[in-house]
């Protein structure tokens, strides 16, 4: 995977950096993706929601007020996915 990385004073040109994505733990790539949204996310303002967002957050809504959906914390979830991995099998949503 490589990332554009703007060179100071060449707004146009892009340098590229290659990840050893496959050489990282699966927690890793959990920290690095966190890492990059706390930086995405300092500008709130910039972030739009594509507009599939409110459809599926609806629809998530519906099955967690049908007992279908499981939830937890942010905080516990995260240490869930680190030590047991991500179920693909049980739906869980995050609040």
């Amino acid at each position: 995977m490589k990332i554009g990385i703007p060179e100071s004073g060449k707004e146009n040109r892009i340098k590229k950096v290659a990840l050893p994505l496959t050489r990282l733990s699966f927690s890793q790539k959990l920290d690095l993706m966190e890492t990059l949204w706390a930086d995405l996310a300092r500008d709130e303002k910039k972030l739009e929601s594509p507009a599939w967002h409110g459809a599926v957050l609806k629809e998530r809504e519906a099955a967690y007020t049908a007992g279908k959906l499981t939830v937890s914390d942010w905080e516990q979830a995260k240490k869930r996915i680190k030590k047991d991995g991500i179920n693909a099998t049980e739906p869980k949503v995050v609040f």
